[in-house]
């Protein structure tokens, strides 16, 4: 039997407060994205102004970030023609990020959730989810 942990929905609330905090401070409106370990959405957030088509982008790289247990720009480099994993986007029915914005979140060295940005540019989205996790911290 498994014991697994797992983000709820007030860590997913903490999470989506503190991305979107500095996102109005980079003055990027997000979409903000929070899964459980296994991908699956627990809570999501498309601030004013957050692009309509970031929606599913969002959602998709924090499903990757959190079931395959990397965050999305690692898959950027090895996912290029003739890398390792060339060709790795279009698994998962076209679901699995390479761009930057998605993480894991990892609470004592175990994967428990993952946080999805989308609507700047990879290294905005990234900074954000990556503010999203340390304002989760704090709380741990």
């Amino acid at each position: 039997m498994l014991k697994i942990t797992r983000l709820d929905i007030a860590d997913a609330r903490v999470l989506i407060a503190g991305a979107a905090e500095k996102a109005k401070e980079i003055g990027v409106p997000m979409c903000i994205a929070i899964t459980d370990e296994s991908g699956n959405l627990i809570a999501f957030e498309r601030m004013d102004g957050g692009k309509v088509t970031s929606t599913t982008i969002a959602i998709d790289k924090a499903f990757t970030a959190a079931g395959a247990k990397k965050a999305t720009h690692d898959y950027g480099t090895a996912s290029q023609p003739g890398a390792p994993a060339y060709g790795i986007a279009s698994a998962i029915g076209g679901r699995l990020m390479v761009v930057g914005g998605g993480l894991p979140v990892i609470v004592n060295g175990e994967v428990v959730g993952g946080i999805g940005v989308s609507s700047g540019t990879p290294a905005q989205d990234r900074e954000v989810a990556e503010a999203g996790i340390e304002a989760f911290l704090k709380t741990v």
